[in-house]
């Protein structure tokens, strides 16, 4: 028996790895990871400019403003943006230029922002705003809170304050943070700044990973079906042996898919350390590497040495009850159409947990999502997620993967039973009966 299903594991392993679109697809996978991780470098090698500065030309008719708009515009941005480093530049239009000031052309060129600074008698000033289309949401809330504090600045002034009082009300204020509850500390917002930014890229692979096992199964067992290649098949193992070759064979090509991807990331990630030269890209890459440094200073760092192993053991689990499940699903149909609506469920079920581990820090001490954490198919995604988020402890993690092993237990022991019925069965007519009088043998 042995031999035999080394035999079918290393000839499945073949067919799926031997082949050009296996080799293919993973060098386009490779190239879309570093494209993705580098896609600012790539625009500025195709002529984008990310390090060009957005220009904000003031026409200011006051004769007073702009030195104080300058100000401020800086103070804002230093306030909302990704890199230390400036990315307006604040030109000041004077009288001898105004003449001669195209909006249409210094607009069309520079994608930049003009604004009219004018005098008013009871708002002090008011001001007037063009652009060739509309700003971004950002960008927008950078210049019109300027304006304001801009406005509210002169009005101070011609209150006649204090030069050194002024400075104070203009002085950002400082804020220290008082958390009641002590959970709810800085390292619990660190823990949702993982959540946010490293676990999409943990948990999306998986996601994609489980739907290509459930069809790749789907679509190798209805394939040997349909070419009645099954009969001969069958005619030299067992039912058993084949349903295990196809499972264990399905697990080991998402395992070594899942390697590859990881190695791809680490590839982009090193790349983007190479190539990324602009200041958002340097300035996002210093936001990482902060991150990095936060998570090694912590205690979510000795959390993730008990998550990480934890994860990985149930994930491998429920990659085994989606390949059965497949596998039991596949052999009760006798072509891939009728596996697509069977597999549906299953599906549906691997989508949800998926918008329920992205979506875990929203439901925060709600018992609904502790006691989701427990279902299979769905714990290997949702359990770490809760664990990080620290809603669910270690124990909780122990108790699904537990769950998980219980679960395939019982795939195994009733799903045989299922696919040595169906494995060989080629009509639709009464295959639920067939299959529920199975179970019951």
């Amino acid at each position: 028996m042995g031999s035999k299903l080394n035999f079918l594991i290393t000839v499945s392993l073949k067919r799926k790895i031997y082949t050009k679109w296996f080799v293919i697809a993973n060098v386009l996978l490779l190239i879309l990871i570093v494209s993705l991780a580098n896609i600012d470098s790539i625009i500025n090698f195709f002529g984008g400019d990310f390090d060009r500065k957005q220009q904000v030309y003031v026409i200011d008719e006051t004769e007073r403003t702009f030195a104080i708009f300058e100000e401020q515009l800086e103070l804002n941005e230093s306030q909302l943006q990704f890199t230390r480093e400036s990315v307006y530049e604040v030109n000041l239009v004077t009288e001898e230029e105004y003449p001669d000031f195209d909006y249409e052309e210094i607009i069309e060129e520079d994608t930049s922002a003009i604004v009219i600074i004018l005098q008013e008698s009871e708002n002090v000033i008011s001001a007037t705003l063009i652009t060739e289309v509309f700003l971004e949401t950002l960008q927008h809330q950078v210049i019109m809170s300027t304006l304001n504090n801009t406005r509210a600045t002169l009005a101070l002034i011609e209150s006649e304050i204090d030069a050194e009082e002024l400075a104070r009300v203009n002085q950002p204020i400082e804020v220290e943070r008082i958390i009641l509850d002590e959970r709810k500390d800085s390292e619990a917002e660190l823990q949702a700044a993982i959540m946010t930014t490293v676990f999409p890229f943990v948990i999306l692979p998986f996601f994609m990973l489980t739907i290509f096992l459930v069809q790749m199964i789907g679509a190798e067992v209805n394939d040997e079906k349909s070419t009645r290649g099954m009969e001969i098949i069958i005619s030299s193992v067992s039912p058993t042996v084949h349903f295990f070759a196809k499972v264990i064979a399905g697990n080991l090509f998402v395992i070594m898919q899942g390697a590859l991807l990881f190695i791809f990331g680490v590839i982009a990630f090193f790349s983007r350390k190479l190539f990324a030269t602009s200041a958002i890209s340097e300035g996002i890459t210093s936001e990482i590497n902060n991150l990095y440094k936060m998570v090694l200073e912590s205690d979510v760092a000795s959390q993730l040495m008990y998550a990480v192993p934890l994860t990985l053991i149930l994930m491998l689990l429920t990659f085994l009850a989606y390949a059965l499940l497949a596998g039991i699903l596949a052999s009760m149909t006798t072509n891939i159409e009728d596996f697509q609506q069977l597999q549906t469920p299953i599906i549906i079920i691997s989508v949800i947990g998926y918008y329920l581990a992205i979506m875990a820090g929203v439901f925060t001490g709600a018992t609904f999502i502790k006691v989701l954490s427990f279902v299979p198919l769905i714990s290997a995604i949702l359990a770490p997620s809760l664990l990080v988020l620290e809603q669910i402890s270690i124990m909780e993690v122990i108790i699904s993967i537990l769950i998980m092993i219980g679960f395939n237990y019982l795939l195994i022991k009733y799903g045989l039973k299922i696919y040595k019925v169906g494995i060989l069965n080629y009509s639709t007519t009464d295959l639920w009966k067939k299959m529920f009088k199975a179970l019951k043998d």
